[in-house]
């Protein structure tokens, strides 16, 4: 109610939505306003949802009319910029174009350096003017050359890798040679400087053309799909934007999808896409001040339609349609919102446009590269009906950044102990006072499989639960995976083939999602099979409800002690101690000791190798109780087994770790 309210009360100056301009003369009419403020990493606030495309980057307040709308992009340009993908150059003074032999050239010159884009085009017959699509890596992208031939499109490809290559070498590319301070920078704003400066090439020779310049689009898919939408993105002459299946990092919203499982998280995408101090956010998403809803508004008032594929886990389309959702808000607060459209359609192959989508795409061209008023642009296809995406934007307006409280009272929510179930001989049970029940599972140190689930029962977890109804269910883990290399599981339900859930980078104990099935009543079976060493499961709840539990959740079904019959190992331990595995491990050369005391205690903490020599003393001393980390640096030791043990008044435990050099 409260965004109805709000968009009700923002469209009141407006008369005409018509009135507002399909496209703009200007690569970024928002150029003069001054930079908002852009605080450090550590001085960010922490927004759980996704963040108020309305609101002013200062908290000023938020803005109530469409003329303010080109200073809040403007906002939303520099803090993209700033915190992802780097600075997009400014257009320079010296740009000179021709067009021969059916070849647009483009000579761009900085500082006596030149840089050089050609683009074979494909016009029309006829004296045009004719609109134009400039296809990321090809003419069209990956949708049909039919559709824009049968309509009189000219076709410009942009040959990214004339500006930077797929995968970046830093400062050796060929755009360093013009900005060499800026070999920090991104993919994502080296290629749509690329695609301004084709533009710009375009404006040059416009007359030798007869290119439509009011009523170009953009396009592309995949990795491609993101460029073509941060470039439509950053360039306001671009009046049509075509995104398809763009995954994370394109259409999808960074904190959406780090709820997700086996997806495209910011902890798990290609950096050379972006810069490298975006990596401060893997663990930590909900401080970006923006997210990818905002990247689609900066499209508008002009048009974006965004095409997804459910059918490959990595592209995170349920991220997308949220996203989508949220971005769409920004186009129905103006009033336009026929302008913005998306549909999320699986059966097909990756970046392959199904027959059902085809005349979706039709209706954009026509109603905004042809001007056909008819052509219906209202296209909202999806199959998340189950999804309440809502729940990420109700905070919007006020200025309270949190989730709306839950509404499970109707929904089933069994929370079960992973330590408790039926647990290989390969996986550890480790004492954490932060761990609901006091225990997590994580598989031996010296353990990993990558390219496959491991068989055997010595490697698996079985949990067996209730399904109440026919109905969805979801499958969450609470875990602490922190990098990216210890943030995956295999799963299985009920003896199917095993599902890679990867990108579950956490900050500490977090809830990441598992998986989602379509299940009858009844009794299920599920599997966890290790894949990397490091990741930590503390708990797994089988919900038919949509949403993470909070906290450590609620008591689990099966409650028990872990260790009562395994006296040899760990004796009788006094409850509350607890020595972890070392982190990271193997290692080179140093790691983390941490453990625990519940009350102040003699200390002693010491390394012995293979043969049982101790090499050293790390902690003698007296400590209060609390959480304790401690680094051991083995530069001086060789390679081999080597085992650390805490003696900790009657406590006494010991663990092993690796040093591979």
């Amino acid at each position: 109610m409260m965004v109805a309210l709000f968009v009700s009360a923002f469209l009141s100056p407006f008369v005409h939505a018509q009135d507002i301009p399909y496209v703009y003369g200007v690569e970024h009419t928002g150029a003069e306003y001054p930079t908002p403020v852009l605080p450090s990493f550590n001085d960010l606030p922490t927004i759980d949802p996704l963040t108020d495309p309305f609101e002013w980057s200062d908290g000023s307040g938020r803005l109530t009319d469409f003329a303010d709308w080109e200073r809040r992009r403007a906002e939303i340009a520099a803090e993209i910029q700033h915190y992802e993908i780097g600075e997009k150059p400014t257009r320079p003074e010296d740009i000179t174009a021709s067009y021969e032999n059916g070849v647009l050239t483009v000579n761009i010159t900085v500082d006596g350096n030149t840089l050089t884009l050609t683009s074979a085009i494909t016009l029309p017959q006829g004296d045009g003017p004719f609109p134009a699509i400039i296809g990321m890596g090809g003419p069209t992208g990956s949708l049909p050359a039919d559709i824009f031939s049968s309509r009189d499109i000219a076709q410009i490809p942009f040959n990214f890798g004339q500006v930077m290559a797929h995968t970046q070498t830093r400062g050796s590319e060929p755009i360093n040679a013009l900005y060499p301070d800026l070999t920090y920078i991104g993919a994502y704003s080296a290629w749509p400087w690329g695609v301004s400066r084709l533009i710009d090439g375009l404006e040059l020779v416009a007359e030798d053309l007869n290119i439509d310049l009011s009523h170009l689009a953009v396009t592309g898919c995949s990795f491609a799909g993101k460029m073509a939408l941060y470039a439509g993105a950053f360039d306001e002459r671009v009046a049509l934007t075509l995104v398809q299946e763009s995954g994370g990092g394109g259409a999808a919203a960074w904190r959406v999808s780090q709820t997700l499982g086996g997806v495209e998280t910011l902890g798990a995408t290609n950096y050379a896409w972006f810069i490298n101090d975006l990596r401060r956010f893997s663990s930590a998403v909900s401080r970006l001040p923006f997210d990818h809803h905002e990247l689609m508004a900066m499209v508008a008032p002009r048009a974006l339609f965004v095409l997804g594929n459910p059918d490959y886990t990595w592209l995170a389309e349920e991220s997308g349609y949220v996203s989508s959702r949220a971005a769409h808000q920004v186009w129905d607060a103006f009033g336009i919102p026929e302008r913005f459209g998306f549909s999320i359609v699986g059966g097909h192959g990756h970046c392959q446009l199904p027959n059902s989508q085809r005349p979706e795409v039709e209706a954009f061209v026509d109603a905004f590269l042809l001007g056909d008023d008819s052509a219906n642009t209202d296209v909202t296809t999806h199959d998340y009906d189950v999804v309440d995406y809502s729940r990420w934007t109700e905070w919007w307006g006020t200025g309270d950044p949190i989730f709306p409280e839950r509404e499970t009272s109707q929904s089933q929510i069994d929370d079960y102990e992973p330590e408790c179930g039926i647990i290989g001989e390969n996986w550890d049970i480790i004492r954490d006072p932060t761990a609901s029940g006091g225990f997590y599972v994580t598989v031996r140190p010296d353990l990993q499989s990558i390219g496959e689930a491991p068989s055997g029962s010595e490697n698996h977890i079985t949990l067996s639960f209730t399904a109440a109804k026919d109905t969805t269910y979801y499958v969450f883990g609470r875990a602490d995976n922190p990098s990216a290399d210890d943030d995956s599981f295999w799963i299985q339900m009920d003896g199917g083939p095993f599902e890679l859930v990867n990108g579950l980078g956490t900050t500490g104990w977090e809830w990441v999602r598992l998986g989602t099935y379509a299940l009858p009543a009844g009794e299920h079976t599920l599997t966890v099979a290790y894949r990397e060493n490091g990741a930590k499961l503390d708990k797994i709840t089988f919900s038919d409800y949509a949403f993470p539990p909070d906290g450590r959740g609620e008591e689990a079904l099966n409650i028990c002690n872990p260790l009562a019959t395994d006296v040899e190992e760990y004796g009788d331990v006094p409850a509350g101690y607890a020595l972890d595995q070392n982190y990271p491990n193997p290692f080179n050369p140093s790691t983390t000791l941490s453990y625990w005391l519940p009350e102040a205690t003699a200390v002693r903490l010491i390394v012995f190798d293979a043969l049982g020599r101790e090499v050293h003393t790390l902690v003698q001393a007296f400590q209060p109780a609390g959480t304790y980390e401690v680094p051991f640096d083995a530069t001086s030791l060789p390679s081999g087994v080597y085992h650390y043990r805490l003696e900790a008044g009657s406590f006494s435990q010991t663990r092993p770790m690796v040093l591979m050099k």
